[in-house]
């Protein structure tokens, strides 16, 4: 097992390497790609790549279908320049991040929208008590005088 921070350098590495030996691959199926992460194992051995596609599910099929085919060329490339004894193996995971962005502001637009349905049905009402129901000191000051007025009247 090697150091976690040797293994997050590693990681950066691979992640810098793959996005630039992937515009070197003359595949005409890959499509516009983003690498967006890359993680590799404590003993250095696999290593995933997290990428995006900016396109439909044809052109994202189509993009994995080439790295996938580019696996050997883009293990024996990173190898070579971590100079590792073993050369990690690449296992490419599509990053929805797109996707996942949209789901985020639909429920931020969802939220606003019904905290503008609960402003406006608050809006004109008034409270069921007191505007403030917390006692102050000038309450228990009014209070105390009440008390010794009565006492003195006695």
């Amino acid at each position: 097992m090697s150091d976690p921070a040797k293994t997050r350098r590693h990681a950066e590495r691979i992640k810098e390497l793959v996005a630039s030996l992937v515009r070197e691959i003359k595949d005409p199926r890959l499509g516009m790609l983003t690498v967006t992460d890359a993680r590799i194992t404590g003993d250095l051995r696999d290593a995933h790549v997290y990428y995006t596609v900016l396109g439909d599910q044809t052109e994202q099929a189509s993009t994995a279908a080439a790295l996938e085919s580019a696996k050997g060329m883009l293990r024996t490339r990173v190898g070579h320049a971590l100079k590792l004894r073993h050369s990690p193996s690449l296992t490419f995971v599509l990053d929805n991040v797109l996707d996942h962005a949209k789901e985020i502001d639909d429920l931020l637009a969802a939220a606003r929208h019904r905290d503008a349905e609960v402003q406006a049905l608050a809006a004109g009402k008034t409270f069921a008590g007191d505007a403030d129901p917390y006692k102050s000191e000038d309450d228990e000051d009014e209070a105390e005088d009440e008390r010794v007025g009565a006492e003195e009247t006695r």
